[in-house]
């Protein structure tokens, strides 16, 4: 099989001769269905019995949202005289019946129908070309012929190959005493980053726009943490296109999608993360044909306005976020609907939203805005309680105190467990059901790290940068997070908000080999459309993003060398490992220079891309002092404070410039 944008040619073999000793007459069936029999009725199909095309189209469901679509289909087929054709339905077939119009199923189970083309021998290779459409049978006939006229299928796979080379090309590593198949790793999750969204200019049937169209965010609270992200660097004119899609959407439906598949609206996970990914985009430059002011119009729409369906689209809560500062369990929201759970990890995710748009405020000159959307963005200590303890089911304390918990609009606290939700975890309903908990496919032990704007109180809440560490490494030791889920990612690399990158790197180093390969069960959960193979890529790359702000975590490369052309600059940015050791056993940064200077901060910019700089680090096998400091961590809202009696004043994340950061956030003072 091989692939054009919107076609797709097949080429089958058969035997000469049939299992009964005769010659082989195939046959090749199309069946009217998809993989989770979602059809529903009056799909229709066809087959021209001079040509063997068979054409038709079916009303399905999406695998995650509200809604419907009609898919239209044509296929052709070449290389073998045709013996006859007809249509199926159940076990039933006819060559006297060339068309079909078939219902949903009978008595609840799904009901098989089709077409079906069989050819006089098996001689020579069928080729079969298959376009779809979301628009008309007719336009899927000329998706196929203008994309693949001549069946000519080398041509076609040559094509397909070169066309994923120039997408793979901004990233070369060297493999210097690498096994094969680490590259292969390495790039296998570079390629999976680049599947979806997916372009379907041309082929949206809901508004009429000179905008691009994409669809396939599936999902944003996936995506926004480091898949996205990834394409900023690798493909940024396709990010600059999402984001100006994302955009329209909002004008043609009213919001930023928080998912979106097959042309509807997908299900809202948590927050209005599509506000993460246009803050990122925003501050990391991408600006190509991108109207930025409908743009923070859609942002802000999402933290100020309800919508009436808020499972798939905005916020939820709103009333109660504005005026209590959380989103409460049982909440009364009486404006919109959605599923009444997951209070905590809304909360923690309304916040850093927030905290996002407060960024694009900034850049943009709108003070007030600013000050507005960084206040709101310290809502989630509103849930956090201080003496909240944490014991295994059997009554064992974990010796931690202090967690998030659920609180009512009343602001007396209700309770979950801790661990509820956490990959231990075998009985708690986790996901968007009614009867859910308060935090989403995640522990509050986990989400208890999900700050990542205000590392630096956090750290401060939690007794320090050292027992920070000790809770940070009991997550991970006692496998309460699983590495199989988004939620997780961030988790890996929080040791350099605490002073320690080099744990971050030990994290890092575990878990890819452990968990990730090239092999049929080399990924520990769903792919989320690239988000676990942005997580390897970056992981090996030695640079991992906090999502929505301008910073990338130093670690140690899984390459001697790694380089990375900016499409757009053609500049290319280099890491190189001195002292590289490809059993992994020597991965803890000694010193490192950026440009030939001394450089000790345990992150980088988006310039480190769009610049071509090198970084080179000098490793070790044991822990050092690099990027300890407190000088050295990422920029943070809060201060950091207890790291040897010292304190950071709090470090602007707006304000970006050359050579660094501008001041702090001026004379306010944030209350929260």
């Amino acid at each position: 099989m091989t692939t054009t944008h919107r076609a797709s040619l097949f080429k089958f073999s058969f035997p000469a001769v049939g299992t009964d000793g005769n010659p082989a007459q195939p046959l090749i069936l199309q069946d009217l269905t998809d993989l989770a029999d979602s059809r529903q009725d009056n799909g229709s199909v066809s087959v021209d019995s001079s040509t063997g095309r068979i054409t038709g189209s079916a009303k399905f469901l999406p695998s995650f949202g509200q809604g419907n679509f009609v898919l239209y289909f044509c296929t052709d087929f070449k290389g073998g005289d045709i013996l006859d054709s007809g249509i199926f339905v159940d076990s039933r077939a006819s060559a006297d019946v060339k068309n079909l119009t078939i219902s949903r199923g009978i008595n609840g189970y799904p009901l098989p129908g089709g077409a079906w083309v069989r050819f006089k021998s098996g001689d020579s290779p069928i080729l079969v070309r298959m376009a779809t459409s979301f628009i008309s049978v007719a336009r899927a006939c000329s998706n196929a012929e203008e994309e693949i006229p001549d069946f000519d299928f080398t041509r076609v796979y040559d094509a397909a190959e070169a066309a994923w080379r120039e997408k793979l090309r901004p990233i070369r590593v060297s493999t210097k005493g690498v096994n094969s198949s680490v590259v292969t790793n390495f790039y296998s999750g570079i390629y999976r980053t680049m599947i979806n969204p997916q372009n379907y200019t041309g082929e949206n049937p809901l508004w009429s726009s000179k905008e691009p169209y994409f669809d396939s965010f599936y999902c944003i609270w996936d995506l926004f943490r480091s898949q996205l992200p990834f394409l900023t660097i690798t493909d940024p004119a396709a990010v600059s296109e999402m984001i100006r899609s994302l955009i329209d959407t909002y004008r043609h439906v009213g919001y930023l999608p928080d998912c979106r598949m097959s042309l509807n609206k997908g299900y809202t996970q948590g927050g209005s993360n599509a506000d993460n990914v246009l803050a990122d985009a925003y501050l990391k430059g991408i600006k190509d044909g991108i109207n930025w002011d409908d743009g923070y119009a859609a942002v802000v729409k999402d933290a100020e306005v309800e919508p009436y369906d808020w499972c798939c689209e905005g916020r939820g809560g709103l009333d109660s976020w504005k005026t209590l500062g959380y989103i409460p369990v049982q909440d009364f929201d009486y404006k919109g609907f959605g599923t009444m759970t997951r209070s905590i990890s809304r909360t923690l995710e309304y916040a850093y939203n927030d905290f996002c748009i407060a960024q694009m405020a900034d850049k943009m000159g709108k003070e007030t805005d600013k000050a507005k959307y960084l206040a709101s963005s310290g809502n989630w200590q509103n849930l956090y309680k201080a003496d909240q303890n944490s014991s295994w089911w059997n009554g064992t304390s974990t010796g931690f105190v202090g967690f998030f918990e659920p609180r009512f609009l009343n602001k007396t606290w209700a309770y979950q467990n801790p661990l509820n939700c956490s990959n231990l975890d075998d009985f708690s309903v986790c996901s968007l059901q009614n009867s859910g908990r308060e935090t989403f496919e995640s522990s509050i032990w986990e989400y208890g790290f999900f700050v990542p704007h205000d590392q630096a109180t956090l750290v401060t809440l939690y007794g320090g940068p050292a027992a920070f560490v000790r809770r940070l490494d009991y997550l991970h030791d006692q496998n309460i997070t699983y590495i199989g889920n988004e939620p997780a990612f961030l988790t890996v690399f929080q040791y350099h908000y605490a002073g320690r990158p080099a744990l971050s790197a030990k994290r890092a180093h575990f878990y890819i080999p452990a968990f990730f390969s090239p092999t049929p069960d080399g990924l520990p959960g769903n792919d989320d459309s690239g988000a676990m193979g942005s997580f390897v890529a970056f992981s090996m790359m030695g640079l991992f993003p906090n999502p929505g702000q301008d910073v990338y975590l130093i670690i140690p490369p899984f390459f001697e060398q790694v380089n990375i052309t900016h499409p757009t600059t053609g500049k290319t940015a280099v890491i190189r490992n001195v002292n590289f050791d490809p059993s992994f056993r020597d991965v803890y940064i000694q010193s490192a220079t950026l440009n030939g200077a001394k450089y000790t901060r345990n992150w980088v910019d988006h310039s480190f891309f769009t610049e071509g700089k090198e970084l080179v680090l000098t490793l070790g096998r044991n822990e050092s002092a690099w990027g300890t400091r407190v000088e050295d961590l990422p920029p943070s809202l809060g201060k950091y404070t207890g790291f040897n009696g010292t304190y950071s004043a709090r470090r602007a994340l707006e304000g970006r410039r050359t050579g660094g950061y501008k001041g702090d956030f001026g004379a306010h003072k944030w209350n929260w």
